[in-house]
Parts: C-alpha cells; structure tokens; sequence
C-alpha cells in the first residue's frame, strides 16, 4: 500500500549545502517526511522547473529596536518578517538589546512582549551586551536558558561599546555555555580620531562617512578581537566584514584551527563608497557602519564566500526611514531648510530583510559566482548550525521543519524604488536587475508567502527556543561544495 502525506512538492530541484539532486518532498505534520520519488499526497504542488531550497535563516536583523540615539526603527515584528518572507526567508534572528541602566532580565521581558503575537515567521532573538558588570555577567545563564541564541557586543559606538577587559569576561561566559560572540568590529579610537580631523577640516557631507570609518578599523578591531577570543578559548562572529583584508584576516585564521567565523552584508557586495557621493539627503540612504568599500573589496568578497572563509551572507536589517523619525531624528531640521546634514548626525543603517536572498541567488549563483551549495550554506544551514536552530531549521532532510522556499530561477527583474515589504519607504537597490525570485515559501509545511504576496496573519510565527550551537567545525576545511569565484 502507498503511504500517502499532507502534502507533497513535486518534480523540483533540490538544493542542499551538501548537494542538489531531483526529488519529490513529501510533508507531514510540518516537517518532512520523505525525500523520494513518485510520492503521493493530499495536496501536491508541483515544483517542475524550480529550485527548492531550505527556507532562509536571517540571523542578523534589527526589529522593533531603539537606535542608538534613542529612537525606534521603523519596523516591529510584522512587518520586518513580512518583508523577509517576500523574500524566501522562513526564520528571523532580531537582536533584544540591553541598556546599561536595564537589567538582563528586564531587557528580554521587553522584547519579548514587542514580539509577541507579531512575527509571521518563526524568530528566535540574540542578545546585545553594552557591559559586563558583574550582575550582567550573573545573568548570561539564565539569558541563554530563556532562549537566547547568542551574545553581541560592540567595539565602537558611545553608549554600547566595550573595552577588552569587558570582552574578555563576556568572551568567557559565552565560552562556558558553548555560544558564539557575536562582535562588531570597529577600532574606535581610529573612528574618533578620524572624525574629529574630517570636522576640523569642514568634511561633514555624507560622502565622508566613509572616510571617517577607515579600512584600518575594521582590520585592528578583528584582530583584536580573535587575539582575546583565542586567549580564552571562545567562539566568535565577526558580523558584516567589509574589506579585503579584514576577511583575510578570518581565512587565516581558520585556517590555523581558531574558533572564528566571519559575515558579510548585502551592501557590502551591492554598494561602494560611491554611493555616498550625492547629494547629501539622498546620500544618507547609503550611510551604514561599516562603510561601503571599494569594487576591489567586493570582488575578494565573493572569493571568500565561495571559498567558506566567510560563513554567512545577513542583510543586517537596520529599518531607518528616510525622514525625522529614521535617518534624520537627530538632524531634522534639514529636511525644512534643506541644509546638508552631518554624517555624524545621519542614522547608521540600511534597510535589506526582503532582498537579501534574491540578490545572492541573482549575483552569486546565476552569475556563476558561488554554486547553489554555497547559497544554501551562506543563507540557512549555516546560521542555523551555528545558532543552535538545526536540525530543525536551515535543512531539507527528513525531520527537519517543512521550511522550503521555491525559486524561479528564470524570473528577471528589477528592484522597484521603493520599500520592499517594510516600512521605510525606501531601498539603497533599486534599479538593480535580479534574475531568479522566490514564488512560494512554506513554514512547517503551510504557504507564508505566495507570487509576492504573505498569505498569512501576524502571529502565525512561533518564539523558537534554540538547542546548544554545532561549533564542532573542523576550521581551514573548506565545504565540500565550495566553487571558486569567476
């Protein structure tokens, strides 16, 4: 007798980090059941043509958070993950942000209830850590026994940034329990210094900003950091490296065994600092920390990626409207005059949840960049890995969640100028031409997100609580599906 299943995804391509081959997969209870041929269900949808991938994992976003001047972003939980499911990720990974004047404790009660009821998607959250003061320190237990996924912490920025001896009691704790560190890595005195000089001489166009952020920053803050992590033992994410040398820096290091995972950004592939040279309201669309780099930055980027020296591809989705709520909350005054705004007064931050996925599938795989391997690594399987989601999510194999995004790899367009499924009213991409684009994805075997449009209501997602991370990796093994670049 032939076992029949809820539902069954027929005649596609499946594409896994370790393969792609042909395959029906059937789905039951939400999860899959089987991978096969010839298999029966109660409602089939017929994936001929496309390319099934598991459903992304975004874990780099901000949602329904307070920048660092004290404002909140334009998104909240539905709409930040209604934005991401147009785009075929299935499971979001926002931040809960701590204060130095709020506890551990108060700051995911806070969070949690901004994302309740909320999110369409699955979402677990990370936890940001401007101190390590002994009760913070007290409280990291229990923080990842709630379900924290993993620490961040920040080597610039007034208000939030740690000095080493803090990263090293950070480092320490995260290490105790097994979990990632997840580190912005700017070297702040050579940002201040910078700064200061730029002003001194009358460089305050946002075209600056990028100047003010040097190459050297990144570079001095990622070894820094991989020196204090190695002194302990501990495990660390570089987030959205930017240059050349700074990902060299992590592919050394990895390959010499040290615990060091690396990140990079769809800015950093899609924009340069050229991008900042325009006029100024419209130039603060482009301003994010790191800075945008150089083409050359870019095409050693791409090597890395496909190489696996950078483990992760994230939007770092920072929802700022262009107007005196987002971009300009310290500066609004512009917007009536029409006076140039300061880079130093100009939100850091772009918007890019929904097009994080189509922009890699478009520039890296169609354009022979990086294999279908490398974009299930970089985009789901990784991060699920690494931030203790797997097996359940990142994965086609039998068990796992029924997240399954289809891709028409055939559908060419371009990027509206406009906001792609989240309320900032803009996109630093428009213009660009895409070719492939997600139709269907489905969360735990039920259609979120249709031809463009969310099927689902707010609150259809559910608070995942994440097992201890797999950061068993043998580093300097480079995937068995790595390509390299063209």
């Amino acid at each position: 007798m032939t076992e029949s299943y809820d539902t069954v995804v027929k005649g596609g391509r499946l594409a896994t980090a370790l393969g792609t081959f042909d395959a029906d997969i059937a789905i039951r209870d939400g999860r899959v059941a089987a991978l096969g041929e010839t298999l029966k269900g109660s409602e089939i949808i017929d994936a001929r043509g496309l390319i099934v991938t598991p459903a992304g994992v975004e874990a780099h976003c901000h949602v329904a958070q307070e920048s660092g001047a004290g404002f909140m972003q334009a998104d909240d939980y539905e709409s930040a993950s209604r934005a991401a499911a147009l785009g075929g990720t299935g499971t979001i990974v926002p931040f809960a942000s701590k204060t130095r004047d709020r506890t551990v404790a108060a700051s995911l009660d806070l969070y949690a209830a901004r994302a309740e009821g909320r999110s369409v998607l699955d979402y677990a959250q990370h936890l940001i850590l401007p101190d390590a003061a002994p009760a913070t320190i007290a409280a990291i237990p229990e923080a990842f026994a709630r379900g924290v996924t993993a620490l961040k912490i920040f080597t610039t920025y007034d208000g939030v940034r740690v000095d080493d001896d803090a990263m090293l009691a950070i480092l320490k704790a995260a290490a105790a329990h097994g979990r990632l560190v997840m580190v912005h890595a700017e070297c702040h005195a050579i940002i201040k210094d910078r700064i200061a000089t730029l002003i001194a001489e009358g460089k305050t166009h946002p075209r600056f900003h990028a100047e003010a952020r040097p190459r050297e920053a990144e570079e001095e803050a990622i070894f820094r950091t991989l020196t204090l992590a190695r002194s302990v033992g501990a495990a660390v994410m570089i987030v959205h490296v930017s240059t050349a040398e700074g990902a060299q820096i992590i592919a050394k290091a990895r390959a010499g065994g040290a615990r060091i995972w690396g990140e990079t950004c769809t800015q950093y592939l899609a924009l340069t600092a050229e991008d900042l040279d325009r006029p100024a309201l419209e130039a603060a669309k482009y301003v994010c920390s790191p800075p945008p780099r150089t083409a050359a930055d870019q095409h050693q980027l791409w090597r890395h990626l496909a190489r696996g020296s950078l483990s992760l591809f994230s939007s770092d989705h920072a929802p700022h409207s262009h107007d005196a709520q987002g971009k300009f909350a310290t500066c609004p005054e512009v917007l009536e005059t029409g006076e140039e705004p300061p880079f130093t007064k100009i939100a850091n931050g772009v918007p890019g949840i929904m097009i994080r996925l189509p922009y890699l599938f478009s520039q890296g795989v169609m354009a022979g960049r990086i294999s279908l391997e490398r974009f299930v690594a970089l985009t789901a399987s990784n991060a699920a890995r690494l931030y203790g989601l797997a097996p359940d999510k990142g994965s086609l194999a039998v068990g796992a969640h029924a997240d399954l995004t289809l891709w028409d790899p055939e559908a060419r367009w371009t990027v509206p100028d406009e906001a792609l499924g989240d309320r900032t009213k803009y996109t630093p991409y428009a213009g660009l031409t895409l070719t492939g684009r997600p139709v269907l994805m489905l969360q735990r075997g039920i259609a979120v997100m249709r031809r463009g449009e969310v099927v689902v209501p707010p609150g259809t997602g559910r608070r995942l609580i994440p097992s201890t991370p797999d950061l068993s990796e043998q580093p300097g093994r480079a995937p068995r599906s790595a390509t390299s670049a063209r």
